[in-house]
């Protein structure tokens, strides 16, 4: 199977070249292709039941009252934000 690069995709995959991450395009573009397909099939394949648990523990906090509004986080933050350029 022949695969056309774009006109941009062409000197990125070079610049990975030139640093030595890859010995020539072509290795650069078949492992960046295998990643994404492995990558799409954890994506697919993934139900999402480990992040059950996470999601019950942070509506129990909601529920006992444990929660902040976006304005009370907006608020913290820009205080951190204060904090830290004063250092």
């Amino acid at each position: 199977m022949t695969i056309t690069l774009s006109p941009e995709q062409v000197p990125q995959l070079q610049a990975f070249v030139t640093r030595g991450e890859f010995a020539s395009i072509e290795d650069a573009a078949r492992q960046l292709i295998d990643e994404r397909l492995a990558e799409r099939s954890i994506e697919e394949n993934d139900d999402l039941s480990w992040a059950k648990p996470y999601v019950d523990e942070a509506l129990a906090e909601l529920a006992r009252g444990e929660g902040m509004t976006l304005e009370e986080h907006k608020r913290r933050m820009a205080a951190r934000l204060v904090a830290l350029k004063k250092k």
